[in-house]
C-alpha cells in the first residue's frame, strides 16, 4: 500500500485505526520505520524553533543577519525596527524579479526576499555594480524582447553577505532614482534603461533598412535638439492607399530633424499602455501634420567630418557672440562709472 504515513497517524489519533495493528502488525513490518521517518521532520522543526527562541531569538538566521548592522551597542531588534519603519512608508519600491524572489528598496535599505533567506544591505556601506546584461525574445514569432541586468551588491561591512539582483532593465532607472549610492555600470555592459531608449534604437534599426535620401542642399541643425545635423526626411514609400483618413500621405518638408528627435516625437504620439504596437503605428509630421509610418522615414547619410566641422564653427560663433556681449557690458559699466 502506497499511503502517506501522516494520513494513517491521523486515523490512529481519531480512533479509526488500532495503533498496535498499524505500527506493530506482522503484515506491515515497514510501517514503524515509515512512521518514524514521518516524525523526524516535525520534531526537527520543533527543535530548531526552540533553539532559535533562546536568548530572545538572537540565534535566528534573520537576527544574525541584522546583528551585523548593529552600531553603538544596539541590538538586532533596533535594526529590525528601523527597517520596519521604512518598509511601512508608501515611497518604497518593490520589484518582483521572479515568482519567488522580490527586491525592496527603501530610503536606506536594500532587501532581497527569497523563499528561505533574507538579504540585507545598508546603502551607506554598499557598492552596486552592473556586471552583466542579457536579452531574451518574448516569442519566436514576434519582434518583442525583454532585457535583464545583473547587479552585484557588495557590502563593505564585515560579516555581511553580498548578493546579486537580477532586474528587468526597464526597472533599472526606478531603482537608480531610489538608491542614494551611485550604481557603477561596467563598460562592457550595454542595456536600455528606459522604454524610450529601447524604442529609439529599434527605430534606428528599422529606418536603416529604408532607402537612403540624397540631397544637394546643405543640411542644417536639428530644430529639436539644435545639436545634431538633420539626417532624416519624410517621404511616402509605403503601399498604404489614400482612401482613408488614416492613410499615409506625402510630406514635402525639408530635412529638419535628427533621427533621435524624430524617434522621440514618434514615441510621444503613441499609446503608452501598448508599446508593442508602436512600430506598426503611425504618426504625424511635427510641421505639416502629414501622416507617416516607419517605412516613410528616409535616412540621410551625414559626413561625420563635415558634422564635426559645423559643430566647431557653431561653437566658435557662439564664443564670438559671448565675447562681444561681455566687452559691451564692460564698456557700458566703465562709462557709467566715469559718468558718475
Amino acid at each position: 500500500m502506497n499511503v502517506v504515513p501522516g494520513y494513517l497517524l491521523g486515523l490512529v489519533v481519531t480512533g479509526h485505526l488500532d495503533a498496535a495493528q498499524v505500527f506493530l502488525g506482522k503484515d506491515n513490518p515497514w510501517w514503524l520505520v515509515l512512521s518514524a521517518c514521518a516524525l523526524i521532520g516535525p520534531l526537527y522543526a520543533l527543535f530548531k524553533v526552540l533553539q532559535w527562541s533562546s536568548r530572545n531569538w538572537s540565534t535566528h538566521p534573520i537576527a544574525e543577519s541584522l546583528s551585523v548592522f548593529c552600531n553603538n551597542n544596539t541590538t538586532w531588534l533596533a535594526v529590525a525596527a528601523d527597517i520596519n519603519i521604512e518598509f511601512r512608508r508608501i515611497d518604497k519600491i518593490c520589484f518582483d524579479t521572479n515568482s519567488i524572489t522580490k527586491i525592496v528598496a527603501t530610503d536606506n535599505w536594500i532587501i532581497k526576499v527569497t523563499p528561505y533567506t533574507l538579504y540585507f544591505a545598508h546603502q551607506s556601506d554598499t557598492a552596486l555594480i552592473v556586471n552583466k546584461s542579457d536579452t531574451h525574445a518574448l516569442s519566436l514569432h514576434s519582434r518583442g524582447e525583454v532585457q535583464y541586468v545583473n547587479i552585484e551588491v557588495i557590502l563593505a561591512r564585515s560579516g555581511a553577505k553580498s548578493f546579486n539582483i537580477r532586474l528587468n532593465a526597464l526597472g533599472f532607472k526606478d531603482l537608480q532614482d531610489k538608491i542614494s549610492r551611485p550604481i557603477t555600470i561596467l563598460n562592457s555592459v550595454v542595456f536600455h534603461r528606459t522604454l524610450l531608449e529601447r524604442f529609439i534604437d529599434t527605430f534606428k534599426e528599422q529606418i536603416a533598412q529604408n532607402p537612403v535620401y540624397e540631397t544637394a542642399q546643405e543640411l542644417e541643425q536639428c530644430v529639436g535638439c539644435m545639436q545634431a545635423i538633420s539626417n532624416v526626411k519624410l517621404n511616402k514609400l509605403c503601399s498604404d492607399g489614400n482612401q482613408t483618413p488614416e492613410a499615409c500621405v506625402s510630406c514635402f518638408c525639408r530635412p529638419m530633424w535628427c533621427v533621435d528627435c524624430l524617434a522621440k516625437w514618434f514615441a510621444s504620439r503613441q499609446d503608452d499602455t501598448a508599446p508593442e504596437t508602436w512600430l506598426s503605428s503611425k504618426c504625424t509630421c511635427p510641421v505639416c501634420r502629414a501622416k507617416f509610418c516607419l517605412l516613410d522615414v528616409y535616412a540621410h547619410p551625414v559626413d561625420h567630418d563635415d558634422d564635426i566641422t559645423k559643430n566647431v564653427i557653431l561653437r566658435k560663433t557662439q564664443l564670438v557672440i559671448y565675447s562681444s556681449i561681455l566687452n559691451f557690458t564692460i564698456i557700458t559699466t566703465k562709462e557709467e562709472i566715469l559718468g558718475e
